[in-house]
């Protein structure tokens, strides 16, 4: 039953067929009660003419099917009067045929005074005719119409998700190449502090630096660098951190932490900071032999997450020198991290406070935006 279904809906022939089956015999079964039954004629001539007529306009309509397709495309003026001609010319045939066959098959004579009449009545069941034939026609196309623009709606969207797949697989790999940028002095000054304590049979020290060493290792390897963590997680990452570059720097370094409460489960890129405190160390702390401070404040605005890292280097005038000697990498990347997490719902400054030293800024949205890419992958889930 199915593939007869199948083979009727895709198969436009058949339709037809079965359209003007259903039509013209609808005919009859209302000019058997509209005119049989009233006039009293059930004899078997009546009846069998009422279906034979049908079976008349069957054959006498088929052809106009072909006039129209052939017409569908010419000018509107055209179309028009060639189609008020075609519907003329199969209700004259018409009429002449069902008038002819009644009087054969009853023994009426003389009707054909009536012709008149009978030719009214063709004309108007073929202009019907037309009409469900031509609202047929524009109802499929618009169907087909319509089924085409899905189908080119689909594939877009399917197009436009493999590209944004692809845009959201070469920024995470871009996200964990920045992330995985660690300073290799980093590495190696750590690494020869730690031989330094061993050689000196500072085993205590020794033991501490590798432990927080390997603490802080951990962490930047287990977070996802496309994932956010909360902002007490990344501070004591950065206390690990800094507990090796105190080991180095001893007394050299003074640090101060102030994380607002509210502020601590707030979601951050993780190892946002690391890069900015290593640089504070590098040119702020590193080339003075009395050392310096570094404060780390954290503290929610209004609907923003503000952290700021301040040292007591020498500001500006080193800063600016830190480009040219490509020592801006650290700073370029945390930059294209916060872009890439952010957009453009983020900011990023350095300034010299009146004490002196500099201050770096970051304000970012206490939730991270969703991107286009991630919509489009959360709809087509």
């Amino acid at each position: 039953m199915r593939p007869v279904l199948k083979n009727i809906y895709h198969n436009r022939d058949t339709q037809f067929l079965l359209l003007q089956i259903i039509g013209w015999f609808s005919l009859s079964l209302i000019s058997f009660f509209s005119l049989t039954l009233w006039y009293n004629q059930q004899s078997f001539a009546y009846v069998g003419h009422t279906l034979l007529q049908s079976l008349l306009g069957v054959g006498v309509s088929w052809p106009l099917r072909t006039v129209f397709t052939d017409l569908w495309d010419k000018p509107a003026w055209r179309r028009l009067t060639l189609t008020v001609l075609a519907v003329m010319a199969c209700s004259l045939v018409w009429s002449v045929l069902r008038l002819g066959t009644f009087m054969w098959m009853t023994d009426e004579t003389n009707l054909w005074a009536d012709f008149g009449g009978w030719l009214f009545s063709s004309i108007i069941i073929f202009l019907c005719w037309t009409a469900f034939y031509h609202g047929i026609k524009y109802y499929l196309l618009l169907q087909s119409e319509h089924e085409t623009l899905l189908k080119v709606a689909a594939a877009n969207q399917q197009e436009q998700l493999k590209r944004s797949q692809a845009e959201t697989m070469a920024q995470q790999a871009q996200l964990k190449m920045l992330r995985y940028q660690l300073n290799p002095h980093f590495l190696f000054n750590t690494l020869n502090a730690i031989s330094a304590l061993v050689v000196g049979r500072d085993a205590k020290n020794a033991n501490t630096m590798i432990v927080q060493l390997s603490s802080f290792l951990r962490y930047s390897l287990e977070n996802d660098p496309v994932e956010m963590v909360a902002l007490d997680e990344e501070i004591n990452a950065l206390k690990h951190y800094l507990s090796i570059e105190q080991t180095r720097f001893a007394d050299r370094l003074e640090l101060e932490f102030d994380i607002d409460k509210a502020s601590r489960n707030v979601k951050v890129p993780s190892l946002l900071l690391q890069p900015l405190v290593e640089n504070a160390i590098k040119y702020a702390i590193a080339p003075s032999e009395s050392g310096g401070k570094i404060n780390v404040i954290a503290k929610v605005d209004a609907d923003q997450l503000v952290v700021e890292i301040s040292d007591t280097g020498p500001g500006f005038r080193e800063t600016e020198n830190r480009a040219e000697h490509g020592a801006g990498i650290g700073l370029k990347n945390t930059v294209d991290r916060l872009r890439a997490f952010y957009a453009d719902a983020y900011q990023f400054d350095f300034f010299e406070p009146d004490e002196g030293g500099l201050t770096v800024r970051i304000c970012v949205p206490l939730e991270a935006p969703i991107k286009k890419t991630d919509e489009l992958l959360l709809q087509s889930a």
